[in-house]
This record gives C-alpha cells, structure tokens and sequence, in this order.
C-alpha cells in the first residue's frame, strides 16, 4: 500500500513539475529582493524579472519547446562561460560602486538564480526519467 501511494504521489508531482518551475521563476526573485534589496524591492524585482528574456535563446532551437529538454548545456545562453559571467556580474557590486554597480548586479542575481532553477529542472527531469 505505502509502495502504491508513493508511486501515485510521485506521479502527480511530476506533472506538476513545469508549473512549479515557471512558479520559482518568479517567487524565488521575489524572495530574495524581498530579503536583500534593502528598500528598492520592487526594483530589484523588476530588474531580475527582466532576466527572463534569457530564454529568448530558446528561440534558436529546433523545436523552440520541448517539454522534456534540458536547457542547460543546450541552449548557448545556458552553457558554461556565460553562466560564469553571470555569476561575476553577480558578485560586481563587492568591487563596484554606485547604482550601476547594483544593476549589473541585480541582472547577475536574477540570471544565477534562472540558470540554477533551470539545473534543478534538469535533475528533477532526470531522477523522474
């Protein structure tokens, strides 16, 4: 009985694996805006969500969507080197000052955070396979 619910259990948290992920997409963000952006909330917050033209990379791919494709390491926008100038652009603001300093460190967030969501998406895809 516990090895069926758990089976049924999985399986129904698998289908809802795209809306969660879609939903971090946008709460995760909202987190950590809510937690670091010491005043400027909403404009951090707009800032990372403005990261999700990321994906505009998708567009590049044959089909554009597939359901169960891996962004990372597909897409050129979500391979190694740019995930590396994404996490310094996220650091910049420990070596910059002023409010660009910020910005660019704000789109390094929201792009860190995008491509580290996109991984757990991968493995969640992968342990479900």
């Amino acid at each position: 009985m516990d090895a069926l619910f758990a089976s049924t259990f999985m399986v129904a948290v698998n289908e809802l694996r795209a809306p969660i992920h879609l939903v971090l997409h946008v709460v995760l963000p909202a987190l950590i805006a809510a937690v670091f952006a010491r005043g400027r909330v909403a404009w951090a917050f707009i800032i990372m969500m403005a990261t999700m033209a990321v994906d505009l990379d998708h567009l590049l791919a044959v089909p554009i969507y597939a359901a169960n494709r891996c962004s990372i390491w597909f897409h050129p926008l979500h391979t190694g080197l740019p995930i590396i100038i994404y996490g310094l652009m996220m650091c910049w603001p420990l070596i910059g000052k002023g409010n660009k300093s910020r910005l660019i460190g704000w789109v390094g967030t929201g792009l860190v955070i995008h491509m580290a969501l996109d991984a757990l998406d991968c493995l969640w895809m992968r342990c479900a396979g």
